[in-house]
């Protein structure tokens, strides 16, 4: 009787590590057929009962080769047979199955555009908020130049635009232009143009000196005007 390595450890319940050395020490007798070892077992050596035990697991092992033969050996099952109506329901069911992708994608591009039209307008909105304000920013601007741009011009001219209150018929003689007066001083034509410009630096700064229409007037029964005429 010829048993495989694990035949023999487990009848005989010795680790394959020992077996293999057996082996190698020639302690066992064994065979190799077809890159198999088997290891030669007397009838005698077995007790009855592992003899029996063999005998059954060798009987059992050969009915479940047979059976594996048979199912390998076991003719294929025919294919079922492709009709047109299935291959028409095939392509029905992947034309539908195209047409959902297509409707799906289609709504999903829709709601792109949509989002990226509402993203322009948003930014048109934030935009035009912003020049707007920047407008508004400019023309306070332009006011607060305006205004200070008058407040000059009135500063400027307030004494230009003094009105020379009635003379009075008693005090007419007493108020005269400086020209006029001027001439009738006995002084050079150099000193009149001295004092005239005395006057003319004085005007602004000094409210006895009073101007109409470009021409410098004198109101002698106010003020004196000694310290300019000298």
């Amino acid at each position: 009787m010829r048993l495989t390595l694990d035949e023999y450890a487990k009848h005989f319940k010795m680790s394959k590590e020992m077996i293999n050395s057996k082996l190698r020490a020639k302690k066992l007798n064994y065979i190799i057929e077809n890159g198999v070892t088997y290891i030669i077992v007397t009838r005698s050596s077995l007790e009855p009962q592992k003899r029996e035990a063999i005998h059954q697991e060798k009987k059992e092992q050969q009915v479940q080769q047979k059976k594996q033969a048979q199912i390998n050996n076991a003719p294929t099952p025919a294919k079922a047979k492709t009709t047109v109506s299935m291959v028409i329901s095939l392509y029905q069911k992947e034309n539908q199955q195209l047409k959902d992708k297509i409707a799906y994608l289609e709504a999903k591009i829709d709601k792109l555009i949509d989002d990226k039209e509402q993203m322009l307008r948003d930014e048109m909105s934030k935009i035009e908020q912003v020049y707007s304000k920047k407008d508004e920013q400019l023309k306070n601007i332009l006011e607060l130049i305006n205004t200070k741009l008058t407040i000059e011009r009135e500063n400027e001219t307030i004494h230009e635009i003094e009105t020379i209150k009635p003379i009075d018929k008693k005090k007419e003689t007493k108020i005269v232009e400086l020209k006029e007066y001027l001439k009738n001083l006995d002084i050079e034509p150099q000193q009149r143009k001295i004092i005239k410009k005395r006057f003319l630096s004085a005007y602004g700064s000094d409210i006895r000196i009073i101007k109409q229409n470009g021409k410098i007037y004198l109101d002698f029964s106010k003020y004196d005007y000694s310290d300019l005429l000298n």
